[in-house]
C-alpha cells in the first residue's frame, strides 16, 4: 500500500464520517417528533454538511491532519483534530447567524461531537491496520548504510512512521568504522562480508531497500553497491547530504530527467507575527489570571522554608539577547523532596512563572527553549538559527520528551522544524501537547509503563535481526571504503 493511497483513504474516511454524523445528529434530534409540522426537514442542514465537506478537504491538504505528522503519536492527532473541528464549528455558527438560517443548534453540536469522535476512531483502526501488517510480515524491509548518528535516525524515524511500511532489517557499515556504531543500534550479532556479495546476501534475506546514510556517496565502492543492488532489484534511497539540509523545506525539481532537490532555508527574517503576539498575550493573560494566586501561595511557601519564593536563570532569548528567566525556588531533582514539590516539577508548575517572561516579550509561549549563556557560546552557525525566533515554554521538542540533558544537536533539530513550520494550527497544538505531556508524565510509573506496552502494539518498533558489518573491498579497489 503506497502512502499516498492511505492518506486518501483517511480523508475519504474523514468525509464519511460527516456524512453519517450529520444524519445521527439529526435522527437522534428528530427521533421522537417525525410528525411535528414544525420539524426542520434533512435539506435545511445540507448547506452545513456542505460546508463542513469543503472546509475539511482544504483543511486536511493544508495542514495534514491524517496522523502522519508527529509519528502517529495519539496526543499529536488529538491536538490537531481538536482545533480543526472547533474551528469548524465556530464557522458552522457564524454561518448560520450571519444568514438567519433557522436551524438547530443542538443537531450541530451533536454533530461536531460525534464527527469529532469518528475522525479519532478512523485514525485509530488505521494504526491497528498498520499494526496488523507488521504482525503478518506485509512490510519492506530496508538496510541503512551508514554509521553516527544519521543512521540511527533514520532509522528511529521509520519507527515512528509504520505509515511507510518499512521495517529496519539491520545497517552495513565498513570494518573499521564497527566500534563508533552506536551499541543501542546493535541488537544481534554482526556479520563480516565482503562487498562483492552483499547485494547477493541482501535479497537472499528479503531486503526490499536499501538507504545511503553516508557523506561520500560517489565513492566508487558505494556506486558498485548500488548498482549491484538495483540489478537485484532492491530500491535505492539516499539523504541529502550535508545532513543539515534535512531542516529545510525541500522540493524535487524534474530538469529534463535530471532530479534537483531544491532546499528553502529558515528567511532571515524572523519577526514575531501578529498572530503569535496576540496568542501569546491572550493565553499569558489568562494563565495569570488562573494561576496566579496559586503561584504567590506556593510562593510564599518557598520564601517561609527557603528565604526566596521565586529564582531566576539568565538564559539567551531571541538573537542571543541574555534575560532573566524566572521560575518558583524549587530545585531540579533535589534530594529528600516532598511529594508536592516533585508533582509540581513533574507538571511543570514551577515553570508557570515564565508567563511574566511572555508578557513582558521576552519569551513566546511556543518556541525552541532557551538555553545558558554557556551552551550558546559553543553553537554553531547551525545551532544560531534557533536564536532567530523568541524562545518558548513549551517546543516541538519537549512535547517529544526532550528535557534540559538532552543535548542541543537534539533539541535543535525539533526546534528547526518548528521554526519553518510555524503557524497559528501548529502553536495551538503543541499547547494542547504540552497539556497532554504533563498529565502524563504526572502519572504513576506502572500505569505509563502499562501503556507504554500497549502502544508498542499500535507503534511497531522494528525488529533488526543482524547489522551487517561491510568491508566495500570492491572488485576495482582494493582499500576498504570509508563513511
Amino acid at each position: 500500500m503506497k502512502t499516498q493511497r492511505l492518506q486518501h483513504g483517511i480523508l475519504a474516511a474523514d468525509l464519511s464520517c460527516a456524512i453519517v454524523a450529520m444524519t445521527l445528529s439529526y435522527g437522534l434530534r428528530y427521533r421522537h417528533a417525525w410528525q411535528v409540522p414544525g420539524r426542520l426537514p434533512p435539506s435545511a442542514f445540507l448547506p452545513f454538511l456542505a460546508g463542513t465537506l469543503v472546509f475539511w478537504i482544504v483543511l486536511s491538504s493544508w495542514v495534514h491532519l491524517d496522523g502522519f505528522r508527529g509519528g502517529w503519536r495519539f496526543a499529536a492527532i488529538f491536538s490537531q483534530l481538536l482545533p480543526a473541528v472547533a474551528v469548524l464549528m465556530v464557522l458552522l455558527f457564524a454561518g448560520a447567524y450571519l444568514t438567519s438560517w433557522n436551524v438547530s443548534r443542538l443537531v450541530l453540536n451533536v454533530f461536531g461531537i460525534l464527527f469529532f469522535l469518528g475522525l479519532l476512531a478512523t485514525r485509530l483502526i488505521a494504526r491497528a491496520f498498520l499494526a496488523s501488517r507488521y504482525r503478518s510480515g506485509h512490510v519492506r524491509k530496508a538496510v541503512i548504510v551508514g554509521t553516527g548518528p544519521i543512521a540511527i535516525e533514520i532509522g528511529r524515524k521509520i519507527e515512528s512512521h509504520p505509515e511507510m511500511l518499512w521495517e529496519v532489517a539491520g545497517f552495513l557499515y565498513p570494518a573499521e568504522s564497527a566500534q563508533s556504531v552506536a551499541s543501542s543500534a546493535i541488537s544481534a550479532e554482526a556479520i563480516n562480508v565482503r562487498s562483492v556479495g552483499i547485494a547477493e546476501m541482501l535479497r537472499s534475506r528479503g531486503v526490499d531497500d536499501l538507504i545511503l546514510a553516508v557523506s561520500k556517496q560517489d565513492h566508487p565502492e558505494i556506486c558498485d553497491l548500488v548498482a549491484r543492488c538495483l540489478h537485484h532489484g532492491i530500491a535505492v534511497s539516499t539523504v541529502p547530504q550535508p545532513y543539515e539540509l534535512y531542516l529545510s523545506r525541500p522540493r524535487l525539481v524534474d530538469l529534463d530527467g535530471l532530479p534537483l532537490l531544491k532546499l528553502e532555508g529558515i528567511p532571515a527574517d524572523q519577526r514575531t507575527p501578529i498572530w503569535k503576539q496576540l496568542l501569546d498575550m491572550a493565553v499569558a493573560t489568562v494563565l495569570l489570571l488562573i494561576g496566579g494566586l496559586p503561584v504567590m501561595t506556593v510562593a510564599a511557601w518557598f520564601r517561609i522554608k527557603r528565604g526566596k519564593g521565586f529564582a531566576t536563570e539568565i538564559r539567551c532569548g531571541q538573537f542571543g539577547k541574555p534575560f532573566n528567566m524566572y521560575r518558583l525556588n524549587s530545585e531540579r531533582d533535589a534530594v529528600g523532596m516532598s511529594v508536592p514539590e516533585f508533582l509540581m516539577q513533574q507538571t511543570s508548575f514551577t515553570e508557570l512563572p515564565q508567563v511574566l517572561n511572555v508578557l513582558r516579550g521576552e519569551m513566546s509561549l511556543v518556541g525552541p527553549r532557551p538555553e545558558g549563556p554557556e551552551k550558546v557560546r559553543h553553537y554553531s552557525d547551525w545551532h544560531r538559527q534557533r536564536l532567530g525566533v523568541k524562545p518558548g515554554i513549551t517546543g516541538l521538542a519537549q512535547v517529544h520528551g526532550l528535557r534540559d540533558q538532552n543535548s542541543s544537536e537534539d533539541k535543535t533539530r525539533y526546534d528547526l522544524q518548528y521554526v519553518l513550520h510555524r503557524s497559528l494550527f501548529l502553536d495551538i497544538s503543541l499547547l494542547l501537547q504540552t497539556i497532554w505531556t504533563l498529565t502524563w508524565r504526572s502519572l504513576q510509573r506502572p500505569l505509563r509503563k502499562r501503556v507504554s506496552q500497549s502502544r508498542s502494539d499500535l507503534h511497531p518498533q522494528p525488529h533488526i535481526p543482524a547489522v551487517f558489518e561491510e568491508n566495500l573491498s570492491s572488485a576495482h579497489s582494493s582499500q576498504s571504503g570509508t563513511d
